[in-house]
């Protein structure tokens, strides 16, 4: 006797999306052509490159996707650009504090010619 299997249906939601239970069978999948590839990659403000990475690397930012429910592609993104923010916060707070230096030089500069 062949026992049937039972189809399940998974609710269509982005969340089912994200979580990987729809979308993620290879025979569903297909290539998108290049035109909407390049559409895709324009309004996300996405760039190709290419990078070579120690596989170390690699793997430890796939274990970290795991935990944080994302791919490692994303997870890589989102570093850099923590990064790229933290940068950009220390040079405006050495900017900042070069300035209020320079500040309080010229107040004492004026304070004693007067």
């Amino acid at each position: 006797m062949i026992a049937k299997s039972k189809k399940v249906q998974i609710k269509n939601s982005a969340e089912a999306w994200e979580r990987g239970e729809l979308g993620s069978d290879l025979k569903h999948a297909k290539a998108v052509d290049k035109k909407k590839a390049a559409q895709i990659d324009e309004t996300l403000g996405l760039q190709m490159i290419s990078i070579r990475l120690e596989q170390e690397l690699i793997e430890s930012y796939k274990l970290l996707g795991t935990k944080y429910d994302m791919g490692y592609q994303p997870l890589m993104r989102e570093a850099l650009k923590r990064f790229v923010e933290g940068e950009f916060k220390l040079i405006a707070s050495e900017a900042l504090e070069k300035q209020r230096a320079e500040k309080q030089k010229n107040s004492k500069k004026m304070a004693k010619a007067a």
